[in-house]
């Protein structure tokens, strides 16, 4: 492997050992080991929505074209997404709002990379040996996806309110979330149309090529 991939493979792998360090030292203020954030998180329509966008990108993983691409990562990934994408998008939002304290933005942001780039990276590097050609588009492809995911799964309906994110409510994530997708799905939409093109821009050809 190239001194510069090394150099980038130690750089987050210290990265993410920081973050479980950091983590470990105040594990109470971090709201995704709650039993809250559980029952915040496994409701029918978010249960739902998930199953059907892991199995799209899981499906067609291997006819993508892009060797990287199999059904193990396509899967990890996508379960990755589901479990801390909710927490890490509510959670870097209310630090930049000074209401969480700053280490949680880069346990997030950790947990973020991880999910999104870092861990595929890792696998293919296991796999093929070699640091994957894709690495820096794949950040940005995922990072869109993984950001829209937690934006979509935060969707909630509140009284006096309306539609808005559950992170913008004081006691996230303990919110009781709405069980009812039909008052969200119009705005549920255009993220569930950002995964929808992102599976699709893999099997269709390029018209404009």
């Amino acid at each position: 492997m190239e001194p510069f991939f090394v150099a980038y493979m130690g750089t987050w792998i210290l990265a993410c050992a920081v973050a479980i360090a950091t983590f470990a030292r105040n594990r109470s203020e971090y709201s995704f080991t709650r039993p809250e954030y559980r029952r915040f998180l496994f409701v029918p329509w978010k249960l739902t929505t998930f199953a059907v966008a892991t199995l799209g990108i899981t499906v067609i993983a291997p006819y993508t074209g892009d060797p990287t691409w199999d059904y193990f990562d396509a899967l990890f990934m996508a379960v990755f997404t589901f479990l801390g994408a909710p927490w890490a998008v509510g959670a870097m939002y209310l630090v930049i709002r000074k209401k969480l304290r700053a280490a949680q933005f880069f346990v997030a942001l950790c947990l973020m990379m991880f999910s999104a780039s870092w861990s595929y990276d890792l696998y293919l590097v296991l796999r093929d040996g070699s640091y994957p050609e894709t690495w820096f588009a794949n950040i940005f492809a995922s990072g869109v996806l993984y950001v829209s995911a937690g934006l979509m799964w935060n969707l909630d309906v509140r009284p006096g309110r309306g539609v808005i994110f559950s992170f913008m409510e004081p006691d996230w994530p303990g919110v009781a979330p709405s069980k009812s997708f039909a008052k969200l799905f119009w705005y549920a939409f255009p993220f569930m149309l950002i995964v929808t093109i992102a599976i699709l821009s893999f099997v269709v050809p390029n018209p404009f090529a």
